[in-house]
């Protein structure tokens, strides 16, 4: 019966042929060296249309601990790191970049911190980041939005370096580009959170996969990530909420073309007023019949998989 490792690394790639070869032996030198736990390299090719993967196929005949993994096409790092997570064996889990920009000398320091702090998860912070001033602001901009929204001090949520807690990451689930917000929804989940300075290198090799549209996609998940912080669990208070506003509005509306109607004996069917205040409520009741949809499916996702609302802090 194999023994599993106590640590997983867990490095995404695309296209990532001229630094893979270098990324795999410096990983395996620092644990034989420094680290001296047992560990495992889960490397997740996202669909690579150079020879990434027959790189990996021939280092892993050299390198016992390596374990690539090979997704049937290119689906996003999120979608990869979530395939790592899911694949690894370690009781810690580090992810990191596959462009070397990260340093992995950095892992013994935050390896230590994370058992001085019994932290859940480590977060590494580029400091000094060596990368275009456009990239840089926007991730600045970024960053400060995150912080608003989730109401955590991290200077650096997109730094790919982290340590983390298996127990508490595998009980969050990744898609578009919810890796960028992985801070927030380990605060989410009840885990503490400590933060490194780390080391960031220019890119030697390859192409950056980086771009603006990125940028505009992370602000969308932002706003998902803002409705998970307040109404995850409750999601009827904000819907109902918005839809009893409108239907209070709508309501008045209508008393008030019935009132004159009534009194004055004014035509009120005629009147786009009237249209107005219909259209109104039903939207008012479309809304808090969604919010107790969600309630339900909430509920049902809960009870079906086990899914506890809380955890219980692990000294």
């Amino acid at each position: 019966m194999t023994v599993a490792p106590e640590i997983s690394v867990i490095i995404p790639v695309y296209n990532e042929e001229d630094n893979i070869e270098e990324l795999v032996r410096r990983i395996g030198e620092i644990f034989e060296n420094d680290i001296q736990k047992t560990y495992e390299l889960l490397v997740i090719n996202d669909g690579s249309t150079d020879t990434t993967a027959e790189k990996l196929e021939a280092l892993k005949k050299d390198n016992p601990f390596l374990r690539p993994i090979f997704l049937a096409r290119n689906y996003g790092q999120s979608t990869a790191m979530q395939a790592g997570f899911d694949q690894a064996q370690g009781q810690l889990i580090i992810t990191m970049d596959g462009d070397l920009q990260n340093d992995p000398a950095d892992i013994k320091r935050m390896l230590e911190l994370q058992e001085a702090e019994k932290a859940d998860m480590v977060s590494g912070w580029r400091k000094n980041r060596h990368d275009d001033i456009v990239r840089v602001y926007f991730s600045k901009v970024a960053n400060k939005l995150i912080c608003k929204v989730a109401g955590l001090k991290i200077h650096d949520f997109g730094c790919s370096l982290k340590v983390y807690k298996a127990s508490i990451i595998k009980r969050i689930r990744l898609y578009g580009e919810l890796h960028r917000f992985l801070p927030a929804l380990v605060q989410e989940a009840g885990g503490k959170i400590v933060e490194m300075e780390v080391t960031h290198h220019r890119r030697k090799a390859g192409v950056s996969k980086y771009g603006l549209d990125r940028t505009f996609r992370v602000m969308l998940d932002l706003l998902l990530i803002a409705f998970m912080h307040r109404y995850l669990h409750r999601p009827l208070h904000f819907f109902g909420g918005i839809g009893l506003a409108i239907g209070v509005v709508g309501g008045l509306i209508c008393l008030y073309l019935v009132g004159i109607k009534l009194l004055l004996g004014a035509a009120i069917g005629g009147r786009p007023l009237l249209l107005l205040g219909v259209i109104m409520i039903v939207i008012s009741v479309i809304l808090i019949m969604q919010g107790l949809t969600a309630e339900i499916l909430i509920r049902v996702l809960h009870e079906k998989e086990s899914r506890s609302q809380y955890r219980i802090r692990e000294d």
